[in-house]
This record gives C-alpha cells, structure tokens and sequence, in this order.
C-alpha cells in the first residue's frame, strides 16, 4: 500500500521511464504532491494499465502543488551512459521547480546530490510511496507520448508499441535494416543485434514526407 513519506516535510518523488530500451531518450518526473492526495488507483506505474495510467497523468498534473519533466536524448547517453543519463533528466526536473523543496525522494538505489538538498534513495519506492509513484506515471506517459511521436518518423520499428524496448520485432528490424538517429547506438544490446554491413535507416527507415 503506498504512503506518504511525511506528513510535515515538503517532499519531491522523483523518477525515471526508458532506462533499458535501445531506442529514444531516458525521461524523469518530479512531483510534489499536497499532504491531503489521495487516488485509489495510484500506484506504480509498471503496475498500472495504459488506460489507468493515461487517466491518473491530468489528474496529477492538476493536483499537484508542482510537477516537472525532463528528458535526456540518446545521443547525450551514448556519451554520458545510462545511469548518469537517467540523474542528469531528474536534475533537469529539479531545475524547473520552483517550489521550496525539504527532501528528494529518489526511486533506486543511486543518485547524484543536487546542489545541497537532502535526499533519501528508496528501492522500489515507485511502489511504496505516493510521489514516486505519481513521478513514475508522469515519465512514462510522457515518454510514451515521445515514442509515439518517433514512431509517426521512423515506423518501420513499431515504437508506438514496443516504445524503443528491444522485442523480438524491433530486434529483426534493426538487423535487417540498421539503427535509426533515435537509437543508443553505445548499448551493448543493439551493438550485437544491428547488421554493420546493412544500410543505415537515416533514409531507408524514415517515413516520406
């Protein structure tokens, strides 16, 4: 059952969405939440329907004291890497909030300090308390939404259903056809997958115009 984190502190729930996809950025959410929300359907993102997911995200947005979200591209990961991608889209977050924060409330187990406020690591705290668990529907709805979007460019790769995750058609496309600009072309996955003597799809995957 998720809860509140406190009851006196002003807390932000941070997450991310698209940390092990071979395509598309890595996005986070901040979220403060006021110290009365409640949702009956709230909880991780992972364990929620598209459906409730889509329906929980304006409800958040509009209830929340502040919200943010932030992505990080995968041309920033391939020279970053992935972790340090997925702390620089929160810190992007934490840039966008005005609001005067107590704690940072980070789903995970590793973080990167921001500036000097405090912060708490909770594994699997997407599923334990309730601003990471909005944080955590606000990254991947709008993640999503990125994906779909990419996928209107290049729909050769089907990401407005697999959303940049390596399934078994996503993974024949890039063999069959190479990697788009939207791929992290650094992760070791799609390093073995991707065909190097095939063309690339910069034109051969992208939809006319």
């Amino acid at each position: 059952m998720l809860k509140r984190y406190s009851d006196t502190l002003i807390v932000a729930g941070l997450d991310e969405a698209g940390r092990g996809p071979l395509a598309g950025p890595v996005v986070a959410s901040a979220v403060i939440l006021p110290f009365d929300f409640h949702h009956p359907l709230l909880n991780d993102s992972k364990a929620l329907s598209e459906k409730q997911r889509d329906l929980l995200r304006p409800i958040i947005e509009k209830e929340a004291i502040e919200w943010s979200v932030a992505s990080v591209s995968p041309q920033e990961i391939d020279e970053i890497n992935i972790l340090k991608a997925s702390f620089l889209a929160m810190h992007r977050c934490l840039d966008q909030l005005k609001t005067s924060i107590e704690l940072l409330l980070i789903d995970g187990n590793r973080f990167y300090p921001y500036e000097s406020l405090p912060y708490k690591c909770m594994v699997k705290g997407d599923a334990r308390f309730i601003s990471i668990a909005a944080a955590s529907i606000l990254a991947k709805t709008h993640r999503d939404d990125i994906m779909h979007t990419l996928h209107n460019e290049y729909p050769i790769y089907d990401w407005d259903k697999n959303k940049g995750y390596p399934t078994k058609k996503h993974r024949e496309v890039i063999a069959r056809f190479g990697v788009s600009p939207h791929h992290r072309k650094t992760f070791q996955q799609l390093a073995r997958e991707k065909n190097d003597e095939r063309p690339k799809t910069e034109d051969r995957g992208r939809k006319s115009k």
